[in-house]
């Protein structure tokens, strides 16, 4: 299996990439069978066609007017009223489709964007644990936000303002051919070509800072999530000066990549400026000559001057458009590719759901590595009958930690199989599996909401009554009571508002809830005082009655009444049996049992002592 790495948040953009982005967004915005919707798009699509061509009726009407003024002669008041009628509706319309436009396509458009977050929230859930363990939160996040904004932002410009250029721009120039002559047409469509040629390719030289930007913002974000999140340990180091110098290296970088990226704007501005003058110029000075030779009028030049103004205003903003176009189309595929992650542990097809009988547990010839040269289980054979408890003890690094993930399937076997009730865990689907055990973990990680919210999740369709009933199964009811505002009292981020005890028994509590059939306890009562863990022992040895129960531990003192355990030494079983057998049999079990019952002693007497702290021998003496 091999080892996995971060993603990266950071793509450099290609032509190729770029239109299958746009691949993958369309059906979002053509959605099967979402007839509603697609009437949308094709109402949008057609107030769009008819705002356009409103608008290049306008310099016509103005042409017609000045004309009529301009002519020799008196001219009928009437005909000119008809004519600035006309106009007024063209104005009107020109402005009235486009709002329409965007009235229908609204719908579209957030359906899209919500369907695209709410399927790459999705995914992301739907992914190994290895993933998350390699993922970086800050740069992840930031990749999510910008992905969905570069939807909204391509979606709003590329159709209603590039699309609808390009459609404008066909148009003058079959205007000014047909009313003029095929040189009108050629220099206007000339300098707009120019124009796009040079924007495009300046554009893409200059995406190369936006990029750095890009990694930069990630990195200093990601720096500073991580800094915040661990808020306890920056100040018990006393190294908030050095998460300060990081960030600001971050910052420093982003800061340089930002200054190149807005003075090579300035470049850009200045060659659309000459090119838009230069063509401009050239057309004016051919009307100019047509006007003196008789063969254009004065509302012919009003007309032409009308139609580029309102060609080059657009394709001024066509610059910042397509920068901003081409950066929401990398944002998005950044986030797109996020979808495209291998779930690595997935579902076999039509798999069945686990039907549980006692909740017998087996572990047969297992091997596991998290990559080809860390192995970590090496053959491990071990079965919990239904309705047994089985402990598993040995030192850090033996892997302890590593069965409950696999049992979870967080992680595929390399190796042999893990059954529930004969059944293989690969084989049946993970939400039924997942529903089947209740883990109390021993890094307890709470949501930032209630305690109600966070006892609630294991079961969230749980009544109050059945809610407080497993809280003080936990032992943990009265001291929610205590609080000011009792179980509406917010937890803060990651539980952080509790301590560790309290934490663990909401999360016993939150399992105990879930009623499951088979128990996994992780450690489960180490961050508590002795007094607190015997009396949740007795609570959990009340509630894993009859249950099978799979009990991973430090403290030896809370599994002498297991029915057997298992101890583990390099990821494989050195020692099994009873409590008593194995002192008896004086190997590795012993030697842990006697150094912790002789901490406890030390323990003991310390916390006995008056004077403070004592001398270890005599202590232990």
């Amino acid at each position: 299996m091999p080892p996995r790495h971060a993603p990266d948040m950071s793509y450099k953009p290609t032509a190729k990439g770029d239109w299958n982005t746009i691949a993958t967004l369309l059906p979002y915005l053509w959605p099967r069978g979402a007839w509603t919707i697609r009437a949308r798009v094709i109402t949008a699509m057609l107030c769009l066609v008819v705002a356009k061509l409103a608008t290049v009726m306008v310099p016509v009407l103005y042409k017609e007017a000045v004309d009529l003024i301009s002519a020799e002669g008196a001219f009928v008041v009437t005909a000119l009223v008809g004519i600035l009628v006309g106009y007024g509706v063209a104005r009107v319309a020109q402005q009235g489709f486009a709002e329409l436009r965007d009235f229908f396509f609204a719908r579209v458009g957030q359906r899209a964007i919500r369907a695209v977050g709410l399927k790459t929230f999705r995914h992301l859930h739907s992914l190994s644990l290895r993933f998350h363990l390699d993922r970086q939160t800050g740069g992840l996040s930031r990749a999510i936000e910008r992905g969905v904004k570069g939807i909204e932002f391509l979606l709003t410009f590329m159709l209603f303002n590039i699309i609808p250029t390009l459609l404008e721009i066909a148009m003058v120039c079959g205007i000014l051919w047909a009313v003029f002559d095929i040189w009108y047409a050629l220099v206007t469509l000339v300098t707009v070509s120019l124009y796009i040629t040079f924007t495009f390719s300046v554009t893409e030289w200059r995406m190369k800072f936006r990029r750095q930007m890009n990694e930069m913002d990630s990195k200093a974000n990601t720096r500073a999530i991580d800094s915040l999140l661990n808020y306890e340990t920056v100040k018990y180091f006393g190294n908030e000066e050095h998460e300060a110098r990081r960030f600001d290296s971050s910052l420093r970088r982003y800061e340089n990549a930002a200054v190149r990226s807005k003075t090579t704007l300035s470049l850009v501005n200045i060659g659309q400026g000459f090119i838009i003058a230069t063509g401009l110029t050239l057309v004016m000075m051919m009307a100019g000559y047509d006007i003196q030779s008789g063969t254009m009028t004065v509302g012919g030049f009003v007309m032409v001057n009308t139609y580029l103004m309102q060609l080059f205003l657009p394709l001024n903003f066509l610059g910042f458009v397509y920068r901003e176009i081409k950066q929401s189309l990398t944002d998005m595929e950044a986030m797109f590719r996020l979808t495209a992650e291998d779930r690595e542990v997935t579902d076999i097809e039509n798999a069945p759901d686990l039907v549980t009988g006692g909740g017998a547990v087996a572990f047969r010839e297992v091997k596991f590595g998290y990559g080809p040269d860390r192995e970590i289980l090496k053959g491990l054979s071990f079965e919990v009958p239904a309705g047994k408890t089985v402990a598993i003890v040995g030192p850090s690094g033996a892997g302890k930690s590593t069965i409950s993930r696999l049992l979870f399937r967080f992680y595929d076997v390399t190796a042999g199989a893990i059954e529930i009730d004969g059944q293989d865990v690969r084989k049946i689907t993970q939400a039924s599996l997942r529903a089947a055990i209740g883990i109390v973990p021993q890094d307890t990680v709470l949501f930032n909401d209630s305690v109600f919210y966070n006892i609630a999740y294991g079961r969230p369709d749980a009544s109050p009554a059945e809610i407080e009933e497993a809280a003080r199964m936990a032992s943990i009811h009265n001291f929610v009571m205590s609080l000011p505002d009792g179980y509406n009292t917010s937890v803060g981020e990651r539980g952080l508002k509790l301590s560790g005890g309290e934490k663990q028994r909401v999360a016993i509590a939150r399992t105990i809830l879930k009623q499951p059939a088979i128990f996994l306890f992780d450690e489960a009562t180490s961050a508590l005082d002795s007094h607190t863990e015997k009396a949740i022992q007795r609570s959990l040895a009340e509630v894993s009655v009859d249950r099978t129960a799979l009990v991973i531990a430090h403290r030896l003192s809370t599994i002498v009444d297991a029915d057997e355990i298992i101890v583990l030494r390099d990821g494989s079983i050195a020692e099994r049996g009873r409590h008593h057998d194995l002192l008896e049999r004086d190997g590795i079990y012993a030697d842990m049992w006697r150094e912790q019952q002789k901490a406890a002693r030390v323990e003991a007497v310390v916390a006995e002592s008056p004077d403070g702290p004592v001398d270890e021998t005599v202590a232990v003496a």
